[in-house]
């Protein structure tokens, strides 16, 4: 192999150009700058292959020596410029941002519900007045009638004696579901004090009144939803 067609540019040989003065450059030049002096030196010697070469070759050496001063821990300005260039960021140029996510909403504390439990009272007691108490005193009257002429109507008297008195409790207190309930309250409290009634009397006496067992049970409701009509407000 000829002098002129070393590939390393003579850079070994004693008395060649360094690749620097090859290139023409400094030994700090920017790494812009070594770019442009080769490209300005293959621009000049043309179509000349060995002179190509040489150029080629001075600039690899620039590189490998830029690459060895980095190793050793030696980055001048112009290989750290050279370096930033290679991985195409400029050495101005920040590190992109990470883009910031958007903060979440925050829920406002919903208010907790205040829970009471329901306290337990007992009806208040006063005499109705004007017409409820003449409507009640004539329904109990004409009920009272025909159980004790209609012995075997019994169920439907205390049916609608409790009806009766729902509609006139309600009219009261202005409650529908209180008066169903005080209603139906007053009806099995009066069965279950005829059933005592009716156990307590001996059937071998008379009593004065030609009473069946089922008009003796039924007297103690009828009077209790009659009363609880008059009196429960």
């Amino acid at each position: 192999m000829t002098q002129g067609s070393d590939p390393s540019g003579g850079a070994d040989q004693p008395g060649a150009p360094s690749p620097y003065e090859r290139l023409g450059i400094a030994a700090d030049a920017g790494f812009d700058a070594v770019q442009a002096a080769r490209q300005q030196r293959l621009d000049e010697v043309g179509d000349d292959l060995q002179a190509r070469a040489r150029i080629e070759a001075a600039y690899d050496a620039v590189l490998m020596d830029r690459l060895k001063d980095r190793q050793q821990g030696k980055v001048s300005s112009a290989a750290l410029t050279a370096s930033q260039r290679e991985a195409g960021r400029s050495p101005a140029q920040p590190p992109p941002a990470r883009p910031s996510l958007p903060a979440l909403p925050t829920l406002s504390a919903l208010p907790r519900p205040a829970l009471s439990s329901p306290a337990l009272t007992l009806p208040s007691l006063s005499l109705a007045e004007g017409r409820d108490r003449w409507i009640t005193l004539a329904g109990a009257a004409v009920l009272l009638a025909a159980l004790l002429l209609a012995p075997a109507s019994g169920e439907l008297v205390l049916a609608a004696a409790t009806v009766l008195t729902v509609l006139t409790l309600q009219r009261r207190s202005g409650r529908f579901l209180k008066a169903v309930g005080l209603s139906l309250l007053l009806l099995s409290a009066g069965l279950l004090l005829g059933g005592v009634l009716l156990s307590l009397i001996d059937p071998s006496l008379p009593l004065g009144l030609p009473l069946r067992p089922q008009q003796v049970q039924g007297l103690p409701a009828l009077l209790l939803l009659a009363l609880g009509a008059l009196l429960i407000d």
